[in-house]
């Protein structure tokens, strides 16, 4: 806040010389002057408010982030479904939007399914604490690989290794007010919203690359409802939004939950070679393109 500071400055030095000028004939303490003097004397209180409004929007909304965090990761299983979207920017610079739903189940510490459908590709992903195996449905394929730990571990080695990522990884995590408060550079609590009928927390946070605003169910159930994502180090700023609804809190998981039955057909293949489960086809953004 370097503008709000020296202007603090400038206008804390008012007072001494409105005693000077207090010690003036009346006809130098002119309505002109008296108007200043109020606008001058204004301005450095809005000033104060303004940073103390900031101040109070940053600890609010890491407040409610935190909340949110515990909440969730306090959750031994969760149900869910969602919506999400996926913007892109073509070569020929226009931007289009790409739409998926999906349903995931989790149980902690080492168990996760989740789908995700949309107009390109039919995937599913199951891990059971020891192995994950990704199912391309539309191309009938599927990779597998040992990854021995618990749901923290499985957004790892997916991240890192393949470049893969799973719907709301980082909200589901053990911790995720760590991870999501991350590099965050700046947050405010912009005020309220309403997603599919739930009224929420409606958060924004900057990071160097990217923007991103999260919109928390209000009460006793702090859940993330909504989370858009904006990159800044993109032309035109694609966005990354994912709705979630339908959840569930110690929802039931039978023993089968977490195991996968294959197609006997399905071929086993590499986790690189399962580009074709992207939610965005292959040649359509200026990054597919140059792949």
């Amino acid at each position: 806040m370097p503008s709000s500071c020296n202007n603090f400055q400038i206008e804390s030095s008012l007072p001494s010389r409105m005693e000077n000028l207090m010690s003036l004939p009346a006809l130098f303490w002119s309505t002109g002057l008296r108007v200043r003097w109020k606008i001058s004397a204004a301005f450095m209180a809005l000033t104060i408010l303004s940073a103390s409004s900031i101040a109070r929007a940053e600890d609010d909304a890491t407040q409610i982030l935190k909340a949110m965090s515990d909440y969730v990761s306090s959750q031994q299983s969760i149900s869910l479904a969602f919506n999400s979207d996926v913007e892109v920017i073509t070569p020929e610079i226009q931007k289009i939007q790409f739409a998926s739903s999906g349903k995931l189940l989790l149980q902690r510490p080492d168990k996760l399914r989740a789908n995700r459908t949309g107009g390109y590709t039919d995937v599913e992903i199951v891990f059971d604490g020891k192995t994950v195996t990704i199912l391309g449905k539309n191309i009938n394929a599927y990779a597998q690989s040992e990854v021995a730990g618990n749901v923290d571990k499985l957004v790892d080695v997916l991240r890192d290794q393949y470049s893969l990522e799973f719907p709301g990884a980082d909200l589901l995590v053990s911790h995720p007010y760590e991870v999501l408060m991350a590099d965050v550079l700046e947050a405010k609590h912009i005020g309220q919203g309403v997603i599919n009928g739930v009224e929420c927390e409606h958060l924004a946070f900057r990071n160097q690359d990217t923007d991103w605003q999260l919109w928390v169910e209000a009460g006793e159930h702090p859940i993330p409802r909504k989370l858009v994502i904006t990159s800044k180090a993109t032309a035109a700023a694609p966005q990354y939004s994912l709705v979630i609804k339908d959840w569930k809190t110690d929802a039931a998981m039978g023993a089968d939950t977490f195991a996968l039955q294959l197609p006997s057909d399905a071929k086993k293949v590499e986790f690189k070679a399962l580009r074709e489960i992207d939610e965005v086809p292959p040649g359509v953004s200026k990054e597919k393109e140059n792949d």
